[in-house]
């Protein structure tokens, strides 16, 4: 009886175990995903003919300044907060004011986007920047809540574009990221840093490393945007409220991150990598790894769970029945006391009457 009563206590128990097992690594695998959006560069890709050639059918087109929205007309209104906010906030840190016209086309529908963005762009992408073509494409307002704040989505690609516009080809994928993310003021971006996985278990990567995590999947990609979003302030930081002007002209000037980090900060980039990684480490690293110990606790505390509850229960009806076995004994002694104390009376009695 005990045997069947466990065997199929354990069915549902089993069950839930290989459940919460299943959610324990699905939450560490989306978590980063859903912490933040996900936006692309590809400064070499050709955006689709559509756009390269002439207004898409159907599509409105708006002007100011140095700006061109194209979009359909159920994003007017979204184009014409688009064309205002570009227009109102046309500088960037420690860069010249961007000279060369941008397109911005806002694809009404996620297909659209894809054809638009081209086969270059991930399935995450949440926004595309081609700074050689002076382009971005946006997602419309029928976009899911994944495509994050439109504003602070052109605010990051249009810094893309004033970027390359100073710079060329000389940031690496880290700096242009994280430089695009300070411009835009994406100060959520570090919460990805206080939660992450990799961080607790690997460590802060080096910049060379850095680089490497934007082409690992969009997990990863998170985590690099955090931390070059980091980076590029720990470096504007350092240059006090020059900002980032001296590192940039050192930087075009002589072609060189390294020269340009020592003579801006007098600093090699090695020292600045460690400097870095240890701040980074000091400040995110045990925040991180806390977060991650205390969401695995909560969930193999659910897994555990049922055990210990069936643990406690057990030990309770052992218990009661060791209880009831108790009272059962002590009613029975009690009743044998009495069936001796009535067998010696009714003896007593009969020898009286003898």
């Amino acid at each position: 009886m005990t045997l069947r009563f466990r065997t199929v206590w354990c069915r549902p128990v089993l069950q839930r175990v290989c459940l919460s097992l299943a959610l324990l690594l699905t939450v560490v695998a989306v978590r980063p995903v859903l912490s933040q959006r996900d936006v692309l560069r590809a400064p070499g890709a050709r955006t689709g003919d559509a756009l390269r050639d002439q207004l898409p059918s159907g599509a409105l087109r708006l002007d100011g300044g140095r700006f061109t929205v194209v979009a359909y007309p159920a994003d007017e209104r979204l184009a014409r907060h688009v064309l205002q906010a570009a227009q109102a906030n046309d500088s960037f840190p420690g860069l010249r004011r961007p000279q060369a016209r941008v397109l911005i086309a806002i694809a009404p529908n996620a297909g659209t986007f894809s054809e638009w963005a081209g086969p270059s762009a991930p399935e995450w992408g949440a926004a595309v920047a081609f700074p050689a073509l002076q382009r971005v494409i946006l997602q419309g307002s029928r976009s899911g809540s994944g495509a994050g704040d439109p504003l602070v989505t052109l605010r990051h690609e249009l810094a893309h574009l004033a970027l390359f516009e100073s710079m060329g080809d000389l940031p690496t994928r880290w700096f242009d990221e994280g430089y695009a993310s300070v411009a835009a003021g994406e100060w959520g971006r570090e919460e990805a840093l206080a939660a992450s996985v990799g961080l607790a278990v690997r460590g802060v990567p080096t910049l060379e490393g850095l680089e490497l995590l934007f082409y690992r999947g969009a997990g990863d990609a998170e985590m690099a945007y955090a931390l070059a979003h980091r980076a590029v302030l720990d470096l504007m930081t350092r240059g006090g409220e020059a900002g980032l002007r001296p590192f940039f002209d050192y930087w075009k000037a002589t072609g060189s991150f390294e020269i340009a980090v020592r003579q801006a900060y007098g600093v090699t980039s090695d020292g600045f990598e460690k400097q870095w990684q240890r701040q980074t480490r000091r400040r995110y690293g045990a925040l991180a790894l806390l977060t991650n110990l205390s969401l695995a606790f909560g969930v193999f505390a659910f897994v555990l769970g049922p055990f210990v509850w069936h643990r406690r229960r057990r030990d309770r009806e052992r218990l009661a029945a060791l209880r009831a076995a108790d009272a059962a004994q002590e009613a029975a002694q009690r009743q044998s006391a009495l069936d001796a104390m009535l067998l010696n009376e009714s003896i007593a009695g009969d020898e009286q009457l003898r």
